[in-house]
């Protein structure tokens, strides 16, 4: 199993908006698996299809703790059906959006269904860090981004810096 590259900002692609998975079949499972392998490597807790160049609405969890064995989970066609009037904010950011980090305020809890890995339908009420999670996965999965939920000024200023360096990334043209 190998990483996949992990797309960053300003590149479009993070603003498509993914479709739905028609089945859940081997080839759909070694992908998560190669999602999971890319979200460790990273590091991170979360991964959304779309940040590796995939527009399918897939992502993978894992909120387990260094000294901790990996809990990874896995979301198909993930759906939140139900947010709680209660918020909370935590710091969050992004695998591609490398080290800038901004408190986001979300519902504190919601419901949300999703096809697990077996292709069975489910559906979990989640709070506190797993909430979050998963409401900024699958903003990703809906081209939604979570410096989309601060201020503009901050946001535009994030943006210009991340332009910046995709600039200096790219590889320059020799002419002649």
């Amino acid at each position: 199993m190998s990483t996949l590259p992990i797309i960053l900002l300003p590149d479009p692609v993070l603003r498509e908006v993914s479709i739905p998975v028609e089945r859940v079949d081997d080839e759909l499972r070694r992908f998560a698996d190669a999602m999971l392998e890319t979200m460790y490597d990273a590091p991170g807790i979360g991964l959304a299809a779309i940040q590796v160049g995939q527009p399918r609405r897939i992502l993978v969890i894992d909120l387990s703790k260094e000294d901790e064995p990996n809990a990874p989970q896995v979301f198909i066609n993930p759906e939140i059906v139900k947010c709680s009037d209660d918020v909370s904010q935590y710091e969050e950011g992004c695998l591609s959006i490398p080290d800038y980090y901004a408190d986001v305020e979300r519902p504190a809890s919601i419901t949300a269904t999703y096809l697990d890995l077996d292709g069975t339908q489910r559906e979990m009420t989640a709070d506190g860090l797993l909430a979050t999670c998963l409401q900024h996965e699958i903003d990703h999965l809906n081209g939604v981004l979570f410096i989309d939920h601060i201020s503009r000024l901050k946001r535009e200023m994030v943006v210009k810096k991340f332009r910046k360096l995709a600039k200096e990334r790219a590889p320059t043209r020799m002419v002649g």
